[in-house]
């Protein structure tokens, strides 16, 4: 048996986790929700941490909890990743890593030091105290002794959160390549959606401490009834395609959905072919019968409606479209639902400006 197969409970004052679901035993998983929800305390059930928990917790067949009884944190081969990264401030780079790598040595050796530090740009940094390192060196390096310590799962707790925007997209790659490079299952802690779209294989969403939702990134995110844990204002879908063309003139990239559909968004540092995930938010898609001629929003695409969600005592609406294959959510008052009688199976034109993309999230080489 493969795979983290938790059936647990903690009880707070106030608050109650109750979490059962079957976690892949390969790839990235993106434990996402709400601040509050039960995301990190459900992290630290799984490393041994949280002593109140009580349940079933087992990882390739190995028990881990069984009603009160659990297995001691160290025992369990987990990684853990933590936002305030927790190195030794008075050991270098290397020490630090030097320090796993040592405690860690009676384990099987599937990679070696050399192959961690190489896949995290790690040399450069070895002779640096740790205290002078930047956000981003920091949460590089304390992925690096996470993984150097041989886990079996790595468990990594919000670890961009108290980064800025353009950090976070210089450390979002090194995150994607880590559960591939190194065979092991990643669970990952995040409320950033550009982080799940980026990265994730599949998401388990949580709310008021209980899954809400699981399954592929996108046709979990484009779930009409999950405006609670995604937020109304991020809400959105997302977009699977490859680069088609650069436009290096007018720093341009023009992404193929497939089904004879592109969209352009700002460039995006990939080669022709290669595979792009977009999150588009359901507040910059306006709706149209016909298309538009002298406007400058430059995407205009074909959709046909699938469902529309009247929200009561407020002014809007959620409206889920098929794009070719896949699809989008597009948020508009029902003022112009109304006025555009929007129906299911009818065609309509979405409107999305190539400037609704931020630049520093879009995906990069």
């Amino acid at each position: 048996m493969t795979g983290l197969a938790v059936d647990i409970r903690v009880e707070f004052p106030g608050f109650t986790l109750a979490v059962a679901h079957r976690f892949e035993g390969q790839g990235l998983t993106a434990l996402f929700g709400p601040s509050g929800c039960g995301k990190s305390t459900l992290l630290r059930v799984i490393a041994g941490f949280e002593k109140r928990a009580r349940g079933d917790l087992s990882f390739g067949g190995e028990v881990w909890l069984r009603g009160r009884r659990s297995v001691a944190p160290h025992q369990r081969g987990v990684g853990y990743v933590f936002q305030d990264t927790r190195l030794f401030p008075h050991l270098t780079v290397q020490g630090n890593l030097d320090y796993a790598h040592r405690r860690a040595r009676h384990l099987p050796a599937r990679y070696a030091f050399d192959d961690v530090a190489d896949a995290l740009d790690l040399g450069p940094l070895f002779e640096r105290d740790a205290a002078t390192l930047s956000g981003g060196e920091r949460q590089r390096v304390a992925m690096g002794r996470a993984l150097l310590a041989r886990p079996r799962l790595l468990l990594m707790d919000e670890p961009l959160a108290a980064l800025d925007t353009r950090r976070k997209a210089e450390i979002l790659p090194y995150i994607g390549r880590l559960s591939a490079a190194f065979a092991v299952p990643v669970i990952y802690v995040t409320h950033a959606l550009e982080e799940v779209t980026q990265l994730a294989d599949r998401i388990v969403a949580l709310e008021a401490g209980a899954v809400a939702a699981a399954g592929g990134v996108a046709e979990t995110l484009e779930r009409l009834d999950l405006a609670g844990v995604q937020g109304r204002f991020e809400a959105g879908a997302v977009l699977a395609g490859r680069v088609a063309t650069q436009d290096e003139a007018m720093h341009l990239t023009r992404i193929d959905l497939g089904s004879g559909l592109a969209l352009d968004v700002p460039e995006v540092r990939l080669n022709i072919g290669e595979p792009v995930r977009l999150r588009v938010r359901a507040r910059d898609v306006a709706l149209a019968r016909e298309r538009p001629v002298g406007i400058s929003i430059r995407n205009m695409l074909e959709a046909r409606v699938l469902r529309v969600e009247v929200e009561e005592n407020t002014a809007y609406a959620e409206v889920l479209l098929a794009l070719g294959e896949q699809h989008l959510r597009a948020r508009v008052t029902r003022a112009a639902l109304r006025d555009l009688d929007v129906q299911p199976g009818q065609t309509l034109v979405a409107l999305i400006k190539a400037a609704a993309f931020d630049r520093q999230a879009l995906p990069r080489a």
